[in-house]
């Protein structure tokens, strides 16, 4: 017993001495790059130094370890701490306006483990899951000025490019499965772009990464810096990336800085339900035992009453009602899925007005107007003076071009202008002597609203930026008509325009609360007294009574409430 134990001890001894003099030549050997570690500033403790991305990739074997999505997500973190002021001043916004943070994380609730999910397969930095934050304020059919839509605001040219299909049956913008795996592949692709700088590939997703390479380039023929911090870019973008490293810092110190976390379990929010056929939305919504404004949370995507005929056939259903979606799924018979009248009769509707848009126009001609001072521009514009009492979407009907041509040649952000004003107007061709001008003349897109509980002719008509007026006049009834939840206006010509991440307008149903005045609900949400009464005039007929709910037009590029 006693040889053994000294056997064991001098074994032991001999083991020490080797781990020992092994440490001490490995201390020797400079760290590769995949072994050094992150760097710290030395008076943060927050998450961004504590979680190396190599280490988690390494050690992690599975994300069911966490027990909520933010503890995976701070896991997940990459992106090297930064001290910016601009950074700072992010931050000192939310902190002033802790709500938006509490509102936040309700709306990204049910998308964050599926968010997490293709963060995490893409192998790609975890804070990028806090972008739907700045691009839609996690409204999931948000649409921007600049026709960008869903939670991740993709265009339409981009959305294509990465198979989001868009129809009028379905946008794959908005659909919270689909865009979700493009705009990670995208983001990614944007990185190996930028040799792994993620900063630029972030700025390049918010302002093009063609527009990226030229600004690098303009600060290489001045021999400056070309990181994201020194280049000159437009306002936007100069705060795009700041307040998305402004977000992830909050939430990595969420107890330093006093923000409470919602408690948001590790755990799929919704299951991915093959239905292999169309099914109406509202069926589907019962079928699932959902509220249909849960149901459409989920699935976004679908524009109208009826899931798309030519697919995308899958349905996004809460987890805990799943099993009872796929058993009612399975028992109902093909004829009660859907309106088949109504379907066919759609479809052949959309048949026609496609193949009307697409025939080719003819040239017209046409002789110049006296509201062109110059028929002679150049860069295919035309100069003209605005008359009282128009608008842009009449100056942009009369020229055949739609508001945002104009709005991006004359670089407006908003649609008023003002009597006397020049703009430029983009001009098909010009000739001299009678100055005839000839112009192919582009048919007006025509989209559909579906009337919803509670809509009116004014609020209807702030979403698509056009009176009141014209929207009775194009749907042939009057401003006195009733307008019957489900019932389809038709929109001519016109963009949405609700909650989007900067410059952007959105729709918020506010419950008014007891000692609530409307000079104190104007200034919260920073509207004027006469547009929030003519959008609630049937609720503040009786005046503001606890209870009530008011709908709010909200600027929501920072108030997100």
């Amino acid at each position: 017993m006693q040889i053994n134990s000294n056997r064991s001890f001098k074994l032991l001894s001999l083991s020490l001495t080797l781990v020992a003099a092994g440490c001490s030549q490995s201390s020797k050997e400079p760290l590769s790059v995949s072994e050094r570690p992150p760097q710290v500033s030395p008076d943060d403790n927050s998450f961004f130094g504590r979680f190396s991305y190599l280490s988690h990739r390494k050690n992690k074997s599975n994300n069911e370890q966490y027990e909520t999505v933010w503890d995976r997500l701070l896991s997940l973190y990459a992106l090297p701490e930064i001290n910016n002021e601009r950074i700072d001043r992010e931050i000192n916004w939310y902190l002033q306006h802790p709500q938006s943070l509490i509102s936040l994380q309700q709306r990204a609730e049910p998308y964050m483990h599926h968010i997490l999910d293709e963060i995490e397969a893409k192998q790609i930095p975890g804070e990028l899951a806090l972008l739907p934050v700045v691009e839609s304020s996690f409204v999931p059919n948000a649409y921007s000025k600049s026709a960008a839509s869903g939670l991740w605001q993709f265009i339409p040219s981009t959305g294509q490019e990465f198979g989001l299909k868009q129809n009028s049956w379905y946008d794959g913008r908005r659909d919270v499965y689909a865009s979700t795996k493009a705009a990670t592949t995208y983001l990614k692709q944007l990185s190996e772009n930028f040799n792994g700088d993620w900063l630029l590939a972030l700025a390049s997703y918010n302002y093009g990464k063609g527009n990226v390479r030229k600004c690098i380039e303009r600060n290489e023929d001045q021999d400056m810096p070309t990181d994201y911090w020194s280049l000159s870019l437009p306002d936007e973008t100069y705060h795009y990336v700041p307040k998305l490293l402004a977000v992830a810092k909050i939430f990595a110190n969420a107890d330093r800085y006093n923000i409470p976390l919602r408690h948001i379990p590790n755990k799929p929010y919704f299951e991915v339900v093959d239905i292999k056929a169309p099914l109406d939305l509202s069926k589907a919504a019962q079928m699932a035992n959902t509220p249909l404004n849960e149901f459409l949370r989920l699935n976004p995507g679908f524009n109208r009453w009826c899931t798309a005929p030519d697919g995308p056939h899958r349905l996004l259903i809460p987890v805990k009602n799943a099993p009872l979606f796929k058993k009612n799924l399975a028992e109902i018979p093909y004829y009660e899925r859907f309106n088949y009248t109504k379907l066919i009769a759609e479809q052949q509707e959309q048949i026609i007005a496609e193949a009307n848009y697409h025939k080719p126009e003819p040239v017209v001609t046409r002789q110049p107007t006296a509201h062109y001072t110059s028929l002679a521009p150049t860069g295919g514009f035309a100069s003209y003076k605005v008359k009282r009492g128009e608008t842009l979407a009449s100056i942009a009907r009369s020229h055949h071009t739609t508001v945002q041509n104009l709005r991006s040649a004359n670089h407006l952000g908003k649609s008023s202008i003002n009597y006397g004003a020049v703009l430029k107007v983009p001009s098909a061709a010009k000739s001299t002597g009678n100055a005839v001008m000839l112009a192919k003349a582009s048919r007006p897109s025509e989209t559909y609203h579906t009337v919803r509980k509670g809509d009116t002719f004014y609020n209807i008509g702030q979403r698509y930026s056009i009176s009141p007026k014209e929207l009775a006049s194009w749907n042939r009834i009057t401003l006195k008509t009733a307008l019957v939840p489900g019932r389809k206006l038709i929109i001519k010509g016109r963009e949405q325009q609700v909650a989007s991440s900067s410059n952007s307008l959105r729709l918020v149903h506010y419950t008014v609360k007891k000692g609530d005045t409307l000079t104190q609900i104007c200034k919260k949400f920073n509207v004027s007294m006469s547009d929030l009464k003519r959008s609630n005039a049937p609720a503040l007929a009786n005046g503001l009574q606890t209870g009530k709910v008011l709908k709010i037009l909200v600027d929501s590029s920072h108030s997100m409430i």
